[in-house]
């Protein structure tokens, strides 16, 4: 099975918590996992352009081992932010960048302050990705996802966490939206297994994405804990779209 993992981290620094490329790809090799959805990690509000440079090196240095993303966060600037995003997607060539309302504590659907990165996003054809789940349920509810979702239906989004990092968690509101629109995709990291298995069953296996979180959760524990999940509920074909095929098709592997 071709794995790939939507949801993972890596940094620049060199501290204790941080996770570097060689450990990602070493625990993908572990895990079985071919490729990786990567960003970096959350900066809490420092400048965040050395970690994207750190992100793009890396990609380049394992081209057929990462597909990677970019950040914004309004909070450093309008400006800066849109120059961020067009250097992620132009310059860089990254699929996509991530907004991350609970990690840099914004509304993502704030008209004024964040909806003119989400336009320069969609404008320069790329995917994005918010952060979805309780530990911020206001900044990033499934229903402000559904109302840019609406706005920009070419525009395709991907959402970490569907509605998880803690409990109760906004799982059956992120399958609700994602009937709704189509351009929704769920990327179950750091939720449980029940409510992946639920999604997969009343969304479809084609709208769910397999994604570890790593380094914040093992890699090759989550994965085999997919592989277990899966099988014996829903067929070997779905099964594969969730554990790779989805991310494959969206990103145009």
């Amino acid at each position: 099975m071709y794995i790939i993992d939507a949801d993972t981290h890596i940094s620049p620094l060199n501290e204790a918590t941080s996770c570097r490329v060689e450990t990602l790809i070493d625990e993908m090799d572990r895990a079985g996992v071919a490729r990786a959805v990567v960003w970096l990690q959350p900066p809490y509000m420092r400048d965040i352009d050395s970690s994207l440079e750190y992100i793009h090196a890396s990609a380049k240095k394992y081209p057929d081992r990462l597909l990677p993303f970019g950040w914004a966060n309004p909070h450093l600037g309008r400006d800066k932010s849109i120059d961020t995003i067009k250097k992620c997607m132009l310059e860089y060539g990254f699929y996509g960048v991530k907004l991350n309302g609970a990690q840099d504590s914004y509304y993502i659907d704030d008209e004024s302050f964040s909806m003119p990165l989400v336009e320069e996003i969609a404008k320069l054809g790329g995917m994005i990705c918010f952060h979805v789940g309780v530990d911020a349920y206001s900044y990033t509810h499934p229903y402000r996802v559904a109302k840019i979702a609406r706005r920009y239906p070419e525009t395709n989004f991907l959402l970490a966490h569907m509605g998880g990092v803690g409990k109760p968690d906004l799982a059956n509101e992120c399958v609700e939206m994602a009937q709704e629109c189509p351009n929704l995709y769920l990327v179950g990291s750091v939720i449980s297994f029940k409510a992946v298995l639920n999604a997969v069953k009343k969304l479809g296996a084609d709208r769910v994405c397999y994604g570890s979180d790593m380094p914040f959760e093992t890699m090759r524990a989550v994965t085999a804990a997919y592989l277990a999940l899966l099988k014996g509920e829903v067929s070997d074909a779905d099964a594969e779209l969730v554990m790779g095929g989805n991310v494959k098709r969206l990103f145009k592997l």
